[in-house]
């Protein structure tokens, strides 16, 4: 939870910096769902678009301050996986960029999780 929650309470610079990056990840959200939708317009990949969704909803959670930002992020980093493996095999360079940015994103979400799960239980506690 976050101070929107609980008016009485001051953000924390963790709160700014989590918001900021649901921020981010939420703009990579609606990207991958606009230009993933025009890919399948044209008869390209499925992928982009319900990872665009996945991207969106981490996003709007991780701005509420809620784990399930952080769980459903973990969701879509690894269900690229599979998708990176069947679009390109075992190919090292072909999987340089499709899992490279995702993973380090994945690191930053992981590092976020501890100050969210201590919110979560902060605020069921209260």
């Amino acid at each position: 939870m976050s101070f929107l929650s609980y008016p009485n309470e001051k953000p924390k610079g963790a709160d700014i910096a989590i918001w900021a990056f649901a921020l981010l990840i939420l703009l990579f959200g609606l990207y991958f769902v606009i230009f993933g939708s025009w890919l399948i317009l044209l008869g390209g990949s499925w992928y982009y678009t319900p990872c665009g969704l996945l991207l969106c909803i981490s996003g709007i959670y991780l701005f509420r301050q809620s784990p399930t930002g952080a769980w459903s992020y973990l969701l879509a980093w690894a269900l690229t996986i599979p998708w990176t493996i069947y679009e390109v095999g075992f190919n090292f360079w072909g999987w340089l960029p499709r899992l490279f940015g995702p993973t380090l994103l994945a690191v930053a979400v992981v590092a976020c999780l501890p100050h969210l799960l201590r919110n979560q239980k902060e605020h069921y506690n209260a």
